[in-house]
């Protein structure tokens, strides 16, 4: 598990980053509670209660929410709820989300061309995109811009959009999107399949990706692409705050 969240962490990178030991402290302007968190995997290197006070220090450095990205039933979990922390159930995101993986070649079909159209940002980011958006989803060293652009046109509306970025063998999916007016015409599952095709062109095996726990449909795309739930995670913030 440990492994695998930070290969989803170096896929999404971020304004500011300290190291804690083994843990990894991150803050991108409030874009995202992944970018915004403490990853705790490992060991930080000093009593958890003290880590937690370091986490406080640095958000308030940064201006963002001190917040602890936990994977579920790990080593540190029980530490933090003994330190007074309390699982975020305010998150806008929800409290608990789903790592699934699964292997690329089962449901690659095409290759997606990563083009950075405008209406890509405005459907994956929101129509006025912030400097801490545009570095979180534009940086990295092997990253797709995957989108469906309506009657294929250039000039077209982009009608479906997603990301992907491949690190060592895992290509990491994130915010993937399709206008309402859309849906139910089955552009998701051709967009995931040729950003499949993509991420074997770039040597990755498997895929992974997160998504909150209430996300039904969307769950139930990724089980029928012959994704799987590796492990959950949740947030956790100091119960006063």
């Amino acid at each position: 598990m440990d492994h695998l969240e930070s290969l989803c962490a170096r896929a999404w990178p971020v304004l500011a980053e300290v190291p804690l030991g083994d843990w990894l402290m991150r803050a991108a302007d409030g874009f995202t509670g992944r970018a915004n968190s403490t990853l705790t995997c490992g060991d930080p290197g000093m009593p958890i209660p003290r880590a937690l006070g370091v986490i406080e220090g640095f958000a308030r450095e940064h201006g963002i929410k001190p917040t602890a990205h936990v994977v579920i039933g790990s080593p540190p979990e029980q530490a933090i709820e003994a330190a007074g922390w309390r699982v975020d159930l305010d998150h806008p995101g929800g409290a608990e989300s789903l790592v699934m993986t699964g292997p690329l070649e089962k449901f690659a079909d095409g290759v997606a061309e990563s083009r950075d159209l405008p209406g890509w940002w405005e459907l994956t980011a929101g129509s006025e995109v912030s400097p801490a958006q545009r570095h979180v989803l534009g940086s990295g060293t092997n990253v797709c811009f995957a989108g469906t652009v309506e009657n294929g046109s250039e000039n077209g509306t982009v009608v479906a959009a997603v990301r992907g970025a491949v690190v060592e063998d895992v290509l990491h999916v994130a915010r993937l999107a399709v206008r309402p007016s859309h849906r139910r015409q089955g552009l998701a599952r051709r967009l995931m399949g040729e950003l499949a095709g993509w991420g074997l062109e770039q040597g990755a095996t498997t895929c992974a990706l997160q998504v909150a726990e209430h996300n039904e449909p969307a769950i139930r795309l990724y089980e029928e692409l012959g994704c799987a739930e590796h492990h959950r995670y949740r947030y956790w913030v100091p119960a006063v705050s």
